[in-house]
């Protein structure tokens, strides 16, 4: 799979030359882990993160697992063959959006937001021999068109000559009460920058294609404490309503094994294998304690 491109910030010296040229798009910056996609001629899709691919599932971090799931169950891979010739040859990229320095309204913003399609040279239209990665507005169109939402624009088709990076003012964001993380600044010939929101207040504007980051705990470390917090008939609730949308069947295991992954897309949790940093919780604990609460959930619901 294709790697993300660059995305250096405007006010460094490798700012790219030749970006504030011609007619700009801006789209929010989201504070998140990148996470590329691709399928095979089976239909299969593979993901990756900013630097490796995952095998399977299981190697997917446990934050980025909704996404990867909201992207199974929305990719509509008959749209993606009827389109080009090879659709190995493509490469979606986006972000996997969970809680890094930025809090979003978690039940609005989809797990996963599209950023860029990168076509190689056996796709159509792409203007490169090796490929190319295709501009905004025809990016935006594909996403929708594979049935996946693109990232949001703030401003389209800016002229390059009235917009001043260092008098910009990052805009509200369209996912939560307060800032975007900053915005992406892009042309219709690859080029492409960010402006980054000043993290002063704490919320920290790491997005896109950067590492996982380390979220510190969430409070308290015992895994029983935090099911009692985070695993409460409300998002059993909301985990069930979406089950029964999609036609699964709501048992102890599903609703535990989506509590367990929105939980940690949403918190500053930090899960691990009980190991020796105190500050992470054992995953397999907590998830034991979700499953008792789901059980008694499920109980409940059957009377």
């Amino acid at each position: 799979m294709r790697q993300f491109p660059p995305l250096p910030d405007l006010d460094e010296a490798d700012a790219p030359d030749g970006l504030l040229d011609g007619h700009l798009w801006l789209l929010e910056l989201i504070d998140g882990t990148g996470l590329r996609v691709s399928m095979d001629e089976s239909g299969l899709l593979r993901f990756g993160g900013p630097e490796a691919t995952y095998p399977d599932v299981d190697a997917v971090p446990l934050a980025l697992r909704p996404a990867v799931r909201h992207v199974r169950d929305r990719f509509d891979r008959e749209s993606l063959r009827e389109a080009v010739p090879d659709p190995g040859a493509v490469t979606f990229l986006g972000v996997a959006t969970h809680r890094r320095g930025t809090d979003y309204d978690w039940d609005r913003i989809p797990p996963f937001l599209g950023t860029d399609v990168w076509m190689g040279d056996d796709a159509p239209e792409t203007g490169a021999t090796d490929g190319a990665f295709r501009p905004p507005d025809a990016a935006a169109a594909i996403f929708e068109g594979v049935g996946l939402d693109p990232v949001n624009a703030v401003a389209r088709e800016v002229n390059a000559r009235d917009f001043d990076p260092d008098e910009y003012a990052v805009p509200a964001s369209a996912w939560r009460d307060g800032p975007a993380a900053g915005v992406v600044v892009r042309n219709k010939r690859g080029g492409r920058g960010r402006i980054a929101r000043d993290a002063g207040d704490g919320d920290e504007a790491r997005a896109e294609s950067g590492d996982p980051g380390d979220a510190g705990a969430d409070g308290s470390a015992d895994p029983d404490e935090l099911a009692a917090t985070h695993a409460r008939p409300e998002r059993f609730e909301r985990v069930a309503a979406a089950l029964d949308r999609r036609g699964e069947p709501v048992t102890i295991d599903a609703l535990a094994d989506r509590t367990v992954e929105a939980v940690a897309r949403e918190t500053a949790i930090r899960f691990g294998s009980g190991g020796s940093d105190s500050d992470e919780v054992d995953v397999a604990r907590f998830r034991a304690s979700v499953a008792e609460r789901a059980r008694a959930f499920l109980d409940g619901r059957s009377e």
